[in-house]
């Protein structure tokens, strides 16, 4: 039973990784599941053609205190100037139940989200709005562009 789930996983992986549409995808762990107030997440997009998809990726656990994450994204330009900046409330949990809303297994779960991105950019930054200096449960932040 162990070794089907084994193997229907690694399809499964496997098969999503092959997928053709994904342009640019990155990840950045976080120290000890714990993300700053002052810590900025950057990704480099540089070389993408523009307008595409873009998704934001966050891995969180259980232990997570809150039922969303308040995340601000910055666009800038080639020349570092900002072009562009939006608060998102991405819900993590079910305000009812509690039940996680991602995907994932145990106790660690990733959710995806759209950012909603109306111009050219060249580097996408996000930082944690959460209104406390350490937000711990996050462990992975990252940026996933896929063709629209």
């Amino acid at each position: 039973m162990k070794l089907r789930l084994l193997v229907l996983l690694l399809s499964g992986f496997l098969f999503v990784s092959c997928a053709g549409d994904r342009l640019f995808e990155e990840y950045e762990g976080l120290k000890s599941g714990t993300w700053h107030v002052s810590d900025t997440v950057s990704f480099d997009v540089s070389k993408i053609s523009n307008p595409n998809k873009t998704l934001v990726g966050i891995k969180y656990t259980k232990d997570y205190e809150f039922r969303n994450l308040y995340l601000m994204y910055i666009l800038k330009d080639s020349l570092g100037q900002t072009v562009e900046s939006k608060l998102l409330d991405i819900p993590l949990f079910e305000s009812k139940t509690g039940k996680p809303l991602g995907d994932g297994y145990g106790s660690t779960f990733t959710r995806y989200d759209t950012l909603p991105l109306g111009t050219l950019y060249s580097s996408i930054h996000l930082v944690q709005y959460m209104r406390v200096e350490e937000l711990t449960g996050i462990e992975t932040v990252g940026v996933k562009v896929v063709k629209k």
